[in-house]
């Protein structure tokens, strides 16, 4: 499954270069016991927090502590916070290289 417009496609094998903000997250692990389960629209990040939103109140995870599920198009894809420890501008380079036009 996939995500996409005329700008852009988000699968789950590209998903950790691309935006999160918008996209549906559940923590399904934590070092804080605490903070699994933890579920909710993206609405914003950071270099260290995702933050999420749900039902009005937005909690604000640590990226380091939390290994977190996106679900894209349908399909759910789980990714370590710590390999998205990146500002958002920047994880497009750190993933896919510097030179990605050629």
């Amino acid at each position: 499954m996939m995500l996409s417009s005329a700008h852009y496609c988000i699968t789950t094998k590209n998903l950790a270069a691309h935006e999160l903000i918008g996209l549906q997250a559940k923590v399904v692990y934590g070092t804080d016991a605490g903070r699994k389960g933890i579920e909710g629209k993206v609405v914003d990040e950071t270099r260290n927090v995702i933050v999420m939103e749900s039902k009005g109140v937005e909690k604000m995870v640590p990226k380091a502590e939390c290994v977190f599920e996106f679900d894209v198009g349908g399909e759910k894809s789980a990714i370590e916070g710590r390999k998205i420890m990146y500002a958002p501008e920047a994880r497009t380079k750190m993933v896919y290289g510097r030179n990605m036009h050629g």
